[in-house]
């Protein structure tokens, strides 16, 4: 793109900047979000509520699954990457 285009989309540069920082909150939460050893202490925590009778053995079951749903993408998104992350 050239000086005349750059000058052109000069006032769209907030927007642009945004989005861009969006995008890297994003990425950063899916990080997050998807990291095994995140994953798998939040799983240990769920097994000591349950032991500590704070949830029954029905909403220890649907956490369960739904940490263990979120471990799997997280290991087969990082498959061959060699990252501990999705991504």
């Amino acid at each position: 793109m050239g000086l005349i285009g750059e000058v052109l989309l000069l006032p769209f540069a907030p927007v642009r900047g945004s989005a861009w920082v969006i995008r890297q909150v994003l990425h950063e939460a899916e990080r997050i979000y998807y990291d095994p050893a995140a994953i798998r202490a939040e799983l240990a925590q769920l097994e000591e509520r349950l032991e500590a009778g704070e949830i029954d053995e029905e909403e220890f079951d649907r956490q369960e699954d739904l940490l263990l749903d979120r471990l799997e993408i997280a290991l087969r998104g990082s498959a061959g990457t060699g990252e501990g992350t999705a991504r």
